[in-house]
């Protein structure tokens, strides 16, 4: 039975929760820049909005299961929506937080990780979230939705596993800086949609219907969280 290596597993873990070297300032502009080029072009966000979805259900999923509820499943659809079922009492604290979730996880999860950023844990960061997507994978129960976690897993894998220190800072920073722009649009395309008589059933009505306040406050809820967390993230990234 072969014995495992001490200096591997040491090596293993200074790779991954070692610091690593700040990139160059211009790195950090290009990846904002090259993150709104995939936020707010329509027809580019049409597809880069399937990762805000990852995230936005998967917020959804990690919150249930966190306050005890079953989780069931997740579904990812090639229209960018998404559906997470889960079991438990119909009401109460646990379904309020695991139905605001969705909209705030992606700003959150960019806002963690520009921390992460900052305190030069790049590798860290890509492998927190290869562990996530691995994690969400086993709760996928449809194709099209085990396809996009395993590109955006595989992704994260190998830029974590085969690149150097400045391919990984480029990766991240785009990675994270998408979280916090992109985390921000959803919010305001549903609002969108309500004002059009659209999306009855949205988030921000399951909560109005679970605690009694008016949709519009939860709406001002996930703009809240989603500005707050980009401009503070940003500041972070920035060095500001």
């Amino acid at each position: 039975m072969a014995s495992i290596d001490p200096a591997s597993i040491g090596e293993l873990w200074d790779r991954v929760f070692g610091s690593q070297p700040a990139p160059d300032e211009w790195v950090v502009y290009v990846t904002a820049v090259l993150a709104l080029a995939v936020v707010v072009p329509h027809q580019v966000w049409r597809i880069s909005r399937n990762a805000v979805t990852i995230a936005h259900e998967g917020g959804h999923g990690l919150t249930a299961l966190v306050t005890g509820r079953r989780l069931d499943g997740i579904r990812l659809h090639s229209d960018t929506s998404g559906l997470t079922v889960s079991r438990g009492k119909p009401s109460g604290l646990g379904m309020v937080l695991t139905a605001a979730a969705g909209y705030t996880a992606p700003p959150l999860l960019g806002l963690g990780g520009a921390w992460l950023l900052v305190a030069h844990h790049i590798t860290l960061f890509l492998w927190l979230a290869t562990v996530l997507l691995i994690a969400m994978l086993v709760m996928i129960r449809n194709a099209y939705g085990v396809f996009t976690v395993v590109v955006t897993g595989a992704a994260f894998l190998l830029v974590s596993w085969l690149t150097g220190p400045q391919v990984q800072a480029a990766f991240a920073y785009t990675a994270v800086w998408f979280l916090l722009l992109g985390g921000v649009r959803p919010a305001f395309e549903l609002q969108s949609k309500r004002r059009r008589g659209g999306a009855a059933d949205s988030d921000a009505d399951q909560l109005a219907r679970l605690t009694g306040a008016p949709a519009a406050m939860w709406l001002f809820l996930f703009h809240a969280v989603s500005l707050c967390s980009l401009i503070g993230g940003g500041r972070w990234l920035l060095g500001l």
